[in-house]
């Protein structure tokens, strides 16, 4: 879709914005707002809202959280009336536009007119309008687009350690805007292209969720079903594994294990190793997604002696000891010798016996579905953020286990499989992104006057 530029434009005086329409306003952002105080406030700091001030029921306290996922309803913090009264300078209400401060700096959000009751907290600026001269909701397509956040924003922090914004910088930055019917216009038109861009995204995204819940029934499929769908089967006697073949032994895990270990985690570098000349020692996400991750490690600094015996061999199988809970266990193969890459103490390391067992066919049967329950299950601690299994979490699990020889074969039918949904959700991952970069890039000439829509119908033409 191409869209044409206005007749006229002039030098915006500002280096970044380049030439504007030459009817648009070029001024800081300070002159847009009202006069006063309620113009510009950033939340309250200090001590005024502490742990002991919140209630179950009561005032509503906004967060970033609101801006970031465009979400007014999320969060559940709350003030009761009485400290709501002594904040009510800091109170949001329709048309109030929000600025993130922190983190993802520069979120902007417009307060929708029916909003619930509520102050912002120090992670947010809060800004006001005069209704006659700006229409609230273009005001953060304006400050989101890479012409003013991006640049601007960056020109302040140069020889600073500022690593946010405040409202000194958000009050200075340089725009250029139209009159009141042409922000509306503006707005409009972005609402409705954004929004179909937005379903497109959607779309690829629902698409990578449906191949990586297909990746999983694959892997479960073929390491508690087999290969061939017409093989006689036998029930497991376990509720989570079902029925296997019938030819395949039912067994716990530990009588495929020649030997179980973890390691050593000694306070490290917060970097990883440069070459494999270098100790270092590997970190939990290592076997993150079941694929081995060599970059995830530590390195070891030069006054700790390494323990070489600890360093990873070809066809270790490393299982995680301690994650969050829908990562504990996961499972990953070594796939050559890092000998200089030491276990660390919230990986074990399992090595098999190889006569009856592969490394990657256990390592699958991990990823299950048959083996994720009790793993879970099995999993304590009282932080969601990390909980732990122990050894014999792994070592009791009952796998269906076939001969080795068809092991290699299921093995090589996932791993072909696999290849293929991966390339599916590299497609779906790029196609997100070029999406995303199309909606920036519409944002960003539409609200800097590089292309003219006044004349565009609903329809997508010219008129």
């Amino acid at each position: 879709m191409s869209f044409p530029r206005y007749p006229k434009y002039k030098d915006s005086g500002v280096e970044w914005l380049g030439k504007v329409p030459e009817h648009w306003r070029t001024m800081q952002l300070r002159f847009l707002l009202l006069d006063g105080k309620d113009g510009i406030r950033i939340g309250p700091f200090g001590s005024s809202i502490k742990i002991e001030h919140l209630v179950s029921e009561g005032i509503k306290v906004y967060g970033q959280e609101n801006v970031i996922y465009r979400d007014f309803e999320a969060g559940d913090r709350r003030i009761t009336e009485g400290h709501f009264c002594e904040l009510s300078e800091y109170e949001i209400r329709g048309g109030d536009v929000l600025v993130t401060m922190a983190g993802t700096a520069g979120r902007c959000q417009a307060v929708p007119d029916r909003v619930e009751k509520g102050i912002i907290d120090s992670h947010l600026v809060r800004m006001r309008f005069p209704t006659e001269g700006v229409h609230a909701p273009f005001i953060p397509h304006l400050i989101e687009s890479a012409a003013y956040v991006v640049a601007q924003i960056q020109v302040a922090w140069r020889g600073t350690t500022m690593q946010g914004l405040n409202s000194t910088i958000i009050k200075h930055l340089a725009i250029a805007i139209p009159g009141l019917d042409e922000q509306r216009a503006i707005f409009s038109f972005l609402d409705r292209e954004t929004a179909k861009i937005d379903a497109l995204i959607a779309e690829q995204q629902r698409l990578i969720e449906l191949l990586q819940e297909k990746r999983q029934a694959v892997i479960s499929h073929a390491v508690t079903k087999g290969l061939n769908p017409d093989a006689p089967m036998k029930n497991s006697g376990i509720e989570w594994l079902g029925e296997v073949p019938e030819h395949w032994d039912v067994m716990p895990v530990k009588y495929l294990v020649a030997s179980i270990e973890q390691g050593w985690s000694p306070q490290c570098d917060g970097f990883p190793v440069q070459d494999e000349s270098e100790w270092g020692v590997l970190k939990v996400g290592c076997v993150n997604g079941g694929v081995f991750n060599p970059q995830e490690n530590k390195s070891l600094p030069p006054e700790l002696s390494p323990i070489p015996k600890l360093g990873i061999a070809s066809g270790d199988l490393l299982v995680s000891r301690a994650n969050t809970r829908d990562l504990v266990g996961s499972a990953a193969v070594a796939d050559r010798d890092y000998p200089r890459l030491l276990l660390c103490d919230k990986v074990y390391r399992l090595r098999l016996d190889r006569h009856r067992c592969s490394p990657t066919f256990l390592s699958l049967f991990l990823a299950s579905r048959a083996a994720r329950e009790p793993i879970e299950l099995g999993a304590t601690g009282a932080s969601a953020s990390m909980v732990n299994i122990g050894q014999s979490v792994i070592l009791n699990l009952i796998a269906g286990v076939p001969p080795v020889a068809e092991q290699c074969a299921v093995v090589q039918h996932v791993a072909d499989m696999l290849t293929r949904l991966s390339a599916l959700e590299t497609e779906a991952h790029h196609a997100v992104a070029v999406l995303q970069e199309r909606r920036s890039a519409l944002i960003s000439a539409a609200v800097t006057g590089q292309i003219d829509i006044r004349n565009y119908t609903s329809e997508g033409a010219a008129a």
